[in-house]
């Protein structure tokens, strides 16, 4: 038997799935199409029309976005080490507290000087 037979049936599975949902999607559901409907929708405000070339993004988004980008990296180096914390020892360990706190101190610079605020 194929090795990757599972797989492939997994997949023939789930493309099966997605496309019986669509199709059933399409011919069950009501066809009353109005203006309101296809326009965009921004948290029951009126879109409001972007400049050429897209609008200016608050530089709030993007320190959000980096924030969001480092905590996740440290849960990706926080589940290796847990999962073989038995085998590593003390030096991982301190290793780990150490990265840690290197977070951490980051982490109270940002927020003191004002980088989670949402004046």
């Amino acid at each position: 038997m194929n090795p990757y037979a599972p797989l492939v049936v997994l997949l023939v599975i789930a493309a099966g799935f997605v496309a019986l949902t669509i199709i059933t999607s399409v011919s069950v559901g009501p066809k009353r199409y109005n203006r309101a409907k296809l326009d965009s929708y921004e948290c029951g405000i009126e879109p409001t029309p972007q400049p050429i070339g897209g609008g200016r993004v608050p530089v709030k988004y993007y320190i959000t976005a980096m924030l969001f980008i480092v905590f996740d990296i440290e849960i990706v180096f926080l589940y290796p080490w847990a999962v073989s914390f038995n085998q590593m020892g003390t030096f991982a360990l301190v290793e780990m507290v150490l990265f840690m706190v290197t977070v951490f101190i980051a982490y109270l610079y940002v927020l003191r000087r004002g980088g989670l605020d949402w004046d």
